[in-house]
């Protein structure tokens, strides 16, 4: 496992969100895909989910949506890296979803469905896609069967999943300027659960 502890609940709202933007700099330093780093992608992605949406749990979920990433320190620098599917999708928004509301979990746990269901309905899709991210559709199921585009289809997240999922995509721009993590701690502190952004009140 990573080298870079995850920050834990420590009943302080404040110290939470600050502990995450540290660990999200400190541990994304490393690649998953070929042009940017895994901080570089989370920044780049918040800033376009700003621009294209505006919505600030959507703009939270854009810059959260790879900490899967490495909470299982899945990075180009380890043996066997796209050997197997870990799932950073599912582990990134469980782990989440202790301390933020479904509207920025839900998105982020769909993702790679999105990705999986887009491949299915449009056909230049996965031509856009990164190498890194062709060889991990293999490993998560490839495009979707019919039954599998109702069910997703079915997520009440699941355009906010699909527009994630397009950012995702786009957020992968070598030396590309945008605002650093710190710009969205407020909006990280509004997406609390409710019981948590209260735990530090007198």
């Amino acid at each position: 496992m990573t080298d870079f502890q995850a920050p834990k609940w420590r009943g302080s709202p404040e110290r939470f969100t600050d502990e995450l933007l540290d660990w999200l700099e400190a541990a994304g330093g490393r690649n998953y895909d070929e042009a940017v780093n895994q901080y570089e992608h989370a920044v780049q992605s918040a800033d376009l989910a700003k621009r294209r949406s505006g919505k600030p749990r959507f703009v939270v979920a854009a810059l959260l949506h790879d900490v899967g990433h490495l909470l299982v320190d899945e990075h180009d620098g380890r043996s066997g890296f796209l050997a197997r599917d870990l799932e950073h999708e599912r582990v990134g928004a469980g782990w989440l979803s202790r301390a933020f509301v479904a509207d920025v979990t839900e998105p982020i746990r769909l993702h790679v469905d999105a990705k999986r269901y887009l491949c299915s309905i449009e056909a230049a899709y996965y031509d856009g896609l990164s190498a890194s991210s062709k060889r991990s559709l293999e490993l998560q199921g490839g495009s979707m069967t019919a039954h599998e585009m109702e069910a997703f289809r079915a997520h009440a997240a699941a355009q906010d999943a699909i527009e994630l999922r397009r950012i995702d995509d786009l957020a992968k721009q070598v030396g590309r300027v945008v605002p650093g993590a710190g710009t969205y701690r407020e909006l990280l502190l509004q997406a609390l659960h409710s019981n948590m952004q209260k735990a530090s009140a007198p």
